[in-house]
């Protein structure tokens, strides 16, 4: 049995930590190195950090940011956002990542994922696929923060990356992001049953019972946003973390 993985996921938008909701109207959360001090605090078992600006403005990785933040975190790192060629990613290594995370150039350049796998190893090689829910059925891969559909199959996508090399895959749910009701636990099934590499869900987690629900459905790690940076009904700006003891039953 896999252990099951439970992953914030910190957006950094203009250099600070943001949330957005179906990745729209970007919120100011705080400051990225203090929210990963907090998450070491807390015990978490990974976490995940992506500019998404990086590739919008089609520049680089920020690398000074990217060791500033690693040097902070006492937890496996996985950094995405404007990894366009295969000599970034010792760039981003080198800053104290253990994984990259690869998208929108992994639809343009495929073969940037088995050019990864051969650099830095498949267990370090993630490729996050963020997806549209169609109208009349099936799921389409959109990429730079939700505005470029591809016209790519999810599930296709999904196996020619298992293909390519890649060690695990997030699938992100546009639809869902922020709003903290529930992963698309339909999309987690058909992606999990089509594939055999690790799948980590993203998208709409709001309760322990929601991480639960996407390892039921065959995810190994349940990641999420909002449900670490937002408390109570108001939604207040509170980094938080289940405790080990609500964490225990998942």
């Amino acid at each position: 049995m896999q252990i099951r993985r439970v992953i914030p996921v910190l957006l950094i938008h203009k250099g600070l930590l943001y949330k957005s909701k179906n990745f729209k109207t970007p919120k100011y959360v705080g400051d990225p190195t203090n929210a990963v001090k907090i998450f070491n605090e807390k015990e978490v078992d990974e976490i995940a950090i992506i500019d998404i600006d990086a590739t919008m403005s089609g520049r680089e990785p920020n690398y000074q940011q990217i060791r500033e933040i690693a040097g902070e975190a006492f937890m496996p790192l996985a950094y995405g956002g404007g990894i366009s060629k295969i000599d970034q990613i010792k760039k981003v290594i080198d800053q104290g990542v253990e994984k990259v995370i690869l998208s929108h150039y992994a639809l343009t350049n495929p073969e940037i994922v088995s050019q990864t796998v051969k650099q830095i190893g498949s267990s370090s090689t993630v490729v996050c696929l963020d997806f549209k829910k169609k109208f009349f059925g099936g799921y389409e891969i959109y990429t730079k923060n939700g505005t470029n559909p591809t016209g790519k199959n999810l599930i296709d996508m999904a196996k020619r990356y298992e293909e390519l090399g890649a060690g695990e895959l997030i699938i992100n749910s546009i639809d869902r992001d922020g709003m903290m009701d529930g992963y698309d636990l339909a999309a987690i099934k058909t992606v999990t049953s089509a594939v055999s590499v690790p799948v980590i869900a993203l998208g709409g987690a709001g309760t322990v019972n929601d991480l639960l629900n996407a390892f039921e459905c065959g995810a190994t790690g349940a990641a999420a946003g909002s449900m670490f940076v937002f408390h109570g009904k108001h939604k207040a700006v509170l980094i938080t973390y289940p405790e080990q003891s609500e964490l225990s039953f998942i």
